[in-house]
């Protein structure tokens, strides 16, 4: 990564001397945020004109502009849409930032109150909240304690999980964001459950490794990201660091980068201008947990693309990934070229892929979207749909806001099918995962998903979801032993073999397994920063090849403090 960071700063350097329009907060807001639910939602209802939520980190001045570009619309909101617009103006907009909004625990030069006093109202909440001329620092800690309860078929077993850590951002030079943040946990009881409640446990080493008297887990994140805007309506940045990633559409999860992989570190590179949109990125990750050190080893995933917005019509976009493993080709840190021939000249040894999305907006309240995937393989089997080789994938589905004129509900449906062999490769480790997690959609290969949600904002403070899922798997056949008797295409992590396996793979062949998922969740804030989830899901699993049915449901809290 030493290139990397070379690169990175020449760039930098290079963007320090051009100047350009002046920008508030350039630091991103994390893509778990729910302020991204209001902005979606006011996409869909028509309020918001360019908003592409195929590319991961808005800046927080990025997203002030979209809550502005609602607010000018106050009159056509509903009363609970006013009162999340002011509350998001608040937690987003430095300009909001007075005695009567916020509070700093530990003091600093901003307008607000100190001290205690404040802690337990509705205020928006810093430990430390300081500036000086166009430079400035917000520091804040945070902590999170959860439970989580199976219920049926044994209502005995049970995880909990705790931590705190800290997190500090701010801006520098009016063009330069910076993020840092530290979190350590630990967690007792039933690792299954604790997996449930926090999937990112999956992918972190310190609690696989599991070596210390309590099963801790630690995460960490930070970068730097430099924006500017050369001219009118042109707008370029480059950051380098680590945070959490997505890529493509998708309301469940997307066939690109889902956002539920492990973090990346990453050097993203993006343009924007006009009906353009050009995003570049160049990350790395490992392989699966091993706690054998010489078997452990590094990944890099490579990826391009480019959409085109057409105003009140549809966004139309084409996107490339090249995963590659132990080595770092400079062809792949090449920003703007075509990455699949670039690994044909280097030998056609990685992982290659292609996908194509589209994204409506001319109905109001209404938005369809679709993915098409190709993995290796560019349109030169599509005319035989069941040739192993054929490894595609696609997505369609629509978001219906205000469904029958229901003011803040939304509706959601989408379908997602995976054929065999899809995120696979030749060389298991370049198979499409991360830490050994699936970094596209987590359905995996040979399996396709019904998703369906509604969600509602009761009010400015309670979010209720109810959700269903249908997933439809075909899982590879082994015998009694444990030996692979029939590969169907079913596991990201066993390659096609050739000479072995068949030419022809038909989608859901081999284990065929169902799984229906039913969720109730809702999310409760009844302060600002003190919030409280609550999730009750329930999941059936029908084997129909051995003719076996079972069922088990949990329910879980989570509480979560930053201040």
């Amino acid at each position: 990564m030493i290139l990397v960071r070379v690169i990175y700063s020449v760039c930098l350097v290079l963007f320090l001397t051009i100047s350009g329009v002046v920008i508030a907060q350039v630091e991103n807001v994390s893509i778990d945020d729910p302020v991204y639910l209001f902005i979606k939602e006011m996409r869909v209802k028509g309020l918001i004109k360019d908003y592409d939520d195929g590319l991961s980190g808005l800046s927080r001045f990025q997203v002030v502009n979209y809550l502005k570009e609602v607010k000018n619309s106050n009159a056509k909101l509903s009363a609970t849409e006013r009162s999340l617009l002011e509350k998001y103006l608040v937690n987003f907009d430095p300009a909001q930032i007075n005695k009567r909004t916020s509070m700093s625990l530990f003091g600093g030069n901003y307008d607000m109150s100190k001290g205690l006093k404040d802690f337990f109202s509705d205020k928006q909440k810093y430990l430390f909240a300081y500036k000086s001329g166009t430079n400035n620092i917000f520091i804040s800690a945070l902590g999170h304690l959860g439970y989580n309860n199976r219920l049926k078929p044994d209502s005995k077993p049970n995880a909990k999980i705790f931590d705190a850590g800290f997190e500090m951002r701010g801006t520098l030079f009016e063009k330069l964001g910076y993020y840092f943040y530290v979190l350590k946990g630990g967690m007792a009881g039933d690792t299954v459950l604790a997996e449930l409640m926090l999937p990112e446990l999956r992918s972190n080493f310190k609690y696989l490794e599991n070596i210390e008297n309590v099963r801790s887990y630690d995460f960490a994140k930070g970068y730097l990201k430099y924006y500017f805007e050369p001219s009118e309506g042109m707008g370029i940045s480059a950051q380098f660091g680590r945070e959490k990633v997505k890529l493509g559409y998708g309301y469940s999860n997307s066939l690109i980068l889902s956002g539920n992989a492990p973090d990346m570190d990453f050097l993203k590179l993006s343009f924007k201008y006009g009906i353009i949109n050009y995003y570049s990125f160049f990350g790395s990750g490992v392989g699966p947990f091993s706690a054998d050190r010489s078997e452990n080893y590094t990944k890099y995933f490579s990826s391009n693309r480019l959409m085109l917005s057409f105003e009140n019509l549809f966004d139309i976009g084409i996107g490339e990934t090249i995963i590659s493993t132990d080595r770092l080709d400079m062809g792949y840190l090449n920003p703007v070229i075509f990455y699949k021939f670039v690994e044909h000249s280097l030998q056609d040894r990685d992982n290659g892929t292609i996908y194509f999305d589209l994204q409506t907006h001319f109905l109001k309240d209404l938005e369809f979207q679709g993915t098409f995937f190709l993995d290796e393989n560019i349109l030169s089997n599509l005319s035989d749909m069941s040739k192993s080789s054929n490894k595609t994938a696609y997505q369609l589905g629509f978001y219906w806001y205000r469904p029958v004129s229901i003011d803040n509900l939304s509706v959601i449906f989408e379908y997602t099918k995976i054929r065999p062999y899809v995120y696979t490769h030749f060389s298991t480790k370049n198979n499409y995962t991360s830490f050994g997690q699936i970094i596209g959609h987590p359905v995996g290969p040979n399996a396709d998903q019904i998703y369906a949600e509604a969600a509602v904002n009761l009010s400015e403070r309670l979010r209720m979801n109810l959700g269903f899922q249908k997933i439809r798997r075909g899982e590879n056949i082994f015998t009694a032993n444990g030996t692979l008797e029939k590969n169907v295409g079913g596991d990201v992590f066993q390659t096609f073999r050739i000479g072995i396996d068949p030419d022809q793979s038909y989608f859901l062949d081999g284990i065929r397994i169902n799984n229906n998922i039913y969720t109730v969740s809702l999310s409760y804030e009844p302060i600002r920063d003190f919030r409280f989830d609550l999730q009750y899901s329930y999941v059936t699993e029908n084997n129909l090849t051995l003719s076996t049915f079972s069922d088990y449901s949990y329910g879980y809290g989570k509480f979560a403090v930053l201040f």
